[in-house]
């Protein structure tokens, strides 16, 4: 019996992706269908980032067209549109593995193929990036192109306006900047006119006409004309120039702006990088290229934020398929949408509540924030910088900002936190959300530094709920503190338990004594005090009698229960869903060192080092954090005390 045939004939056939340099434009163009096709089949049995990646196929093939990334330099910005590129570089055998525990990341990592030049998990980083290779490749003598491919938003962020205006001024030749404009970021989509001005911005027509009349002008002596006259001439030129070159802000920056161009024409694409390569040898060249998120797949084309992230679908049905939970138990509500009805339910009485995120409203809660509120919520797009300072400007006077950010995406603003915010105590709000390990993402997304660089800034109020109800308490414990205060909690569904009401704040600084005990304190916080009782219930079966605390505040941190409880215990575990350095368990370490309280100290934490994609469970469990782990270690620990 014969073997069906492949349904990707000539993507099958690629040993190398150079050989897409020979390629005919009708093979570029069955080329481009063939990676869409199989994209989709692909990210259907796996999930992944989905209509950002359908939106750059002929892109990517065009560039592959073009250049040998092998010398040749490209980073593409996040690196969620960038799986095309993992398709074409040899990673099309592993996708069944995409985002799964030691599988194919779903970013770009320089250590998993030598044709990815850079690895991202935040947004805005690549023209940076870009720029700096290209000086590297000048130093040294070299000749090789480096392009950078940024869009889906990226554009929002001042980081990429910065590393544009260097570009610029250094004259930099053989850089390319392709922006992938999606309709998410720059400008909307403009209809029938998209098609006129791809003809005459992207051919010859346009940039002869342009040079003629640039020439015109130029030979006109002005010296022997009036003011007026002269005056008028130039004001001529730069007329002429702002009405045919949308992009004459790039131009101004120094680049030579071409486009736009119909980012899903294979073959427009081609002419206009074949035309890119001859104008990056006088300097840097932007090329303005018009994508739709979703293309070639209807449903993500109708919803692309819906199918930016998703989980295994149905290919032809186009629905995402859903996790079918028993009925009688059905799935507590998630943290994420706890603290979205919490703010609205805490705002409908205060007024001076506003609601800040960075592009992230469906993922942050906040859209429930601005569906009850729309006049006093604000999405910077992705700026977390910007977001942090506009917080502080809008409580200086007299405000209330609550900035619901990722964890990982803070990092991003520490410099504003720091001297924006906290040195001059301005009651901000953080609300951190995907606190800890959160699965396939990967190192660049896990939420484990937030209480370390956090801890150490002045007048900031730190916490972490054990549940659902705690959240919502200390959310209105951050907003009426008085102080810059952080709330950070975990990705996924809550506990389950039940809500008080009215919401009520808690007492600063305090923690909460869940369980009397005199042969280990463990001391916990966040998501694993629930962790911590199930371990000193089963280790009180074995005779080890355990105490436990709820921390519930990394700063300012409950010394006095800390100290009175460690006292009569022969030694202090802490445990914390986050990184050991400068951590929760430093903190009690030192407070415990502070109060003259010498004890053994067990810290179960993230240990100094990376944590890759993979299912969240099975991260806990390498990291040692799972309850089976906890309680096999904590009871070696206790076996080790004399």
């Amino acid at each position: 019996m014969t073997e069906p045939a492949s349904p990707y004939p000539l993507l099958d056939s690629l040993s190398a992706p150079q050989q897409i340099r020979h390629f005919t434009p009708a093979q570029l163009e069955q080329l481009a269908a063939e990676v869409r096709a199989f994209l989709i089949a692909s990210v259907s049995e796996t999930g992944g980032h989905f209509s950002s990646n359908l939106g750059t196929v002929e892109l990517t093939v065009a560039l592959f067209h073009h250049f040998d990334f092998l010398q040749d330099r490209i980073v593409w910005d996040v690196g969620h549109q960038a799986y095309p590129h993992k398709i074409l570089t040899g990673r099309k055998g592993r996708f069944p593995t995409l985002r799964m525990h030691h599988g194919l990341s779903g970013f770009l990592k320089r250590d998993e193929s030598p044709y990815d030049h850079f690895g991202a998990g935040h947004a805005s980083t690549s023209i940076s990036a870009v720029l700096g290779m290209a000086k590297a490749r000048d130093l040294q003598k070299q000749d090789h192109a480096c392009i950078a491919v940024i869009g889906d938003g990226s554009m929002t962020a001042g980081m990429a306006f910065e590393g544009l205006n260097q570009a610029g001024y250094l004259a930099t030749k053989n850089f390319l900047v392709i922006l992938n404009d999606n309709d998410m970021s720059i400008n909307p989509n403009v209809g029938s006119l998209q098609g006129y001005l791809n003809q005459i911005m992207s051919g010859q027509y346009y940039h002869r006409w342009r040079d003629r009349i640039e020439h015109a002008i130029k030979a006109i002596p002005l010296e022997g004309l009036s003011k007026g006259v002269a005056k008028a001439a130039k004001w001529s030129e730069e007329s002429f120039k702002r009405l045919m070159v949308p992009g004459l802000l790039f131009e101004d920056l120094g680049f030579r702006y071409m486009g736009p161009v119909n980012g899903h024409d294979v073959n427009a694409v081609s002419k206009a990088l074949t035309e890119a390569k001859e104008k990056m040898k006088d300097g840097p060249v932007l090329l303005h290229v018009q994508t739709k998120k979703g293309y070639g797949y209807a449903p993500a084309v109708e919803d692309p934020l819906k199918w930016h992230g998703v989980t295994a679908f149905d290919a032809e049905a186009g629905e995402i398929i859903k996790v079918v939970s028993d009925p009688a138990k059905p799935a507590p509500p998630s943290y994420t949408s706890i603290f979205g009805k919490a703010l609205v339910e805490l705002a409908k009485t205060d007024g001076k509540i506003v609601g800040i995120t960075a592009a992230m409203l469906d993922g942050t809660g906040m859209n429930l924030f601005q569906k009850a509120f729309p006049d006093r919520c604000f999405d910077v797009g992705i700026a977390e910088q910007h977001a942090v300072t506009f917080a502080a400007g809008l409580a200086a006077q007299g405000m209330r900002p609550v900035a619901a950010i990722y964890s990982t995406f803070l990092q991003r603003g520490f410099d504003q936190v720091a001297h924006d915010v906290c040195i001059q105590d301005l009651p901000v709000t953080f609300a951190l959300d995907r606190g800890g390990i959160v699965g396939a993402d990967g190192p660049t997304h896990h939420g484990l530094y937030d209480m370390a660089y956090l801890r150490c800034l002045p007048n900031i109020v730190l916490m972490a709920p054990k549940d659902e109800n705690e959240l919502r308490r200390m959310l209105m414990t951050a907003l009426y503190c008085g102080h810059p205060a952080a709330l950070r909690y975990p990705r996924g569904s809550g506990l389950g338990v039940p809500l008080e009401e009215p919401i009520t704040a808690l007492a600063v600084g305090k923690g909460e004594l869940l369980r009397e005990g005199s042969d280990l304190l463990l001391c916990a916080v966040g998501s694993m005090v629930e962790p911590a009782l199930r371990t000193a219930e089963a280790l009180a079966a074995e005779g080890i009698s355990c105490a436990v605390i709820n921390a519930r505040f990394i700063k300012p941190l409950d010394a006095d229960l800390i100290h009175a409880w460690a006292r009569p215990c022969r030694a202090v575990v802490t445990l914390e869903e986050g990184c050991a350095p400068g951590g929760f368990g430093a903190a009690v370490a030192e407070s415990l060192a502070d109060g003259g309280l010498a004890r053994p100290l067990l810290r179960c934490a993230v240990p100094d080092h990376l944590v890759h994609h993979g299912d969240p469970k099975r991260l806990l469990e390498e990291e040692g954090l799972d309850p089976a782990s906890l309680l096999r270690r904590i009871r070696e620990f206790h076996g080790t005390l004399k």
